[in-house]
């Protein structure tokens, strides 16, 4: 981890300050659109793209990333929780571009963009004046403008309505979440909290252009796209091969087993608490307060940020932010508030609209969710139930 972050923050200081500015590129220059694999970690399983500008005259091999994001920036945490993350235009020679994903067993093709030499230089000019102090940053949105629309939108800019991106490759056209998950596991920690932090927003189709915020459908699209009649790309060729590993993969350490059990859990504790008449008072103190803490989020990422993939989140339904504040209520060992049979109403209420909003597909959540949703659906029985026994018995 050390070593990745030493190389990455050369490469930062090298894209800042080793590279001086130049007025153009020689005839014999090339311009390309890099695209590399998927990596081990989240942030990397949906791959990377660049421009690549080589120009063996003036000694350049250059990577234009807009992928790079600085620690240290200022508020940079706050901003990146908030839905402002600053990201920036960062310049690093091919080859220390290339090592860092050769460490991380990451595949890497390339894109020979057929261009005369006017389109070049105007395509480099935009990109030299693009990296410059005062320009080089932008607010990132991992939907509509990220490291990977950037390509298609600067190709767009600069070489204007001679540019055409056919639309017939596309077979089907996939909604944005849709698209997400076909880069993660289904029964993966990653793929079922990235379900509940994205709202009914990303259930829409998305067009053939909408399509580019991943890298591969960059990759594709540039193989379908057009310059004044002509395939832009003039040749693909594969830089870096990835060496197939196969991930462990364990079933314990999934959530799907750990839902499972919990589930199990609760129902047979429920059982015992009917037969007992008796009420596990840290049971539903947990269900409680983490489904509220849970739904807090949501609340949180909805309406108090800029994430614009967040907004219209309807697992708030089943995720009832109340719920935090009567978990406290809940660990009372005498009676249930008076009020608690109105309140339970609510939650239960909800879980029902989650359930309608989830068939009618208002909004897809993750097939995981059906486990805590039966599990708090059981324990609100329960208490319904078991308030309305305990009150009885002191009238």
């Amino acid at each position: 981890m050390q070593l990745k972050t030493g190389i990455f923050l050369f490469i930062f200081w090298i894209g800042f300050y080793g590279f001086g500015q130049l007025d153009g590129l020689n005839e014999n220059a090339r311009i390309s659109v890099i695209t590399c694999g998927p990596g081990k970690e989240l942030y990397a399983s949906f791959g990377h793209s660049a421009f690549r500008v080589q120009d063996p005259k003036q000694g350049i091999d250059w990577v234009y990333n807009y992928g790079t994001f600085n620690f240290e920036a200022p508020n940079f945490y706050y901003n990146f929780a908030v839905g402002r993350p600053i990201f920036t235009l960062s310049v690093s020679t091919f080859p220390e571009f290339l090592y860092s994903y050769q460490l991380e067993n990451r595949w890497v093709k390339e894109q020979l963009l057929d261009l005369n030499p006017q389109l070049k230089n105007e395509l480099f000019l935009f990109l030299e004046n693009n990296r410059r102090p005062e320009n080089r940053n932008y607010k990132y949105d991992y939907l509509y403008d990220n490291c990977s629309t950037k390509i298609p939108e600067i190709l767009k800019n600069v070489l204007g309505t001679q540019l055409n991106y056919r639309q017939d490759h596309l077979v089907k056209r996939f909604t944005f979440r849709e698209l997400i998950q076909q880069n993660l596991k289904i029964n993966s920690w990653s793929s079922f909290g990235i379900d509940l932090a994205l709202g009914a927003v990303i259930d829409k189709k998305a067009s053939a252009e909408e399509h580019m915020f991943l890298p591969f459908y960059v990759m594709d699209q540039m193989k379908n796209t057009t310059l004044d009649g002509k395939p832009l790309v003039e040749r693909q060729r594969t830089i870096l091969e990835a060496t197939l590993e196969r991930n462990g993969y364990y079933f314990t350490a999934s959530p799907l087993f750990w839902f499972l059990i919990f589930l199990s859990f609760t129902a047979v504790i429920t059982f015992i608490d009917i037969r007992n008449g008796s009420r596990a008072r840290w049971l539903d103190f947990f269900l409680f307060f983490v489904s509220g803490a849970v739904g807090s989020l949501i609340f949180f990422l909805w309406f108090l940020t800029d994430h614009s993939a967040t907004a219209n989140n309807f697992n708030i339904f089943w995720a009832f932010p109340l719920n935090m504040v009567v978990a406290f209520f809940l660990l009372r060992r005498y009676l249930l508030p008076r009020w608690f049979l109105k309140y339970i109403m609510v939650p239960m209420g909800f879980l029902v609209l989650a359930l309608i909003i989830w068939l009618v597909k208002i909004q897809l959540f993750s097939p995981l969710t059906a486990i805590p949703i039966l599990a708090l659906g059981i324990r609100y029985l329960f208490l319904c139930r078991y308030y309305k026994k305990t009150y009885l018995k002191t009238l």
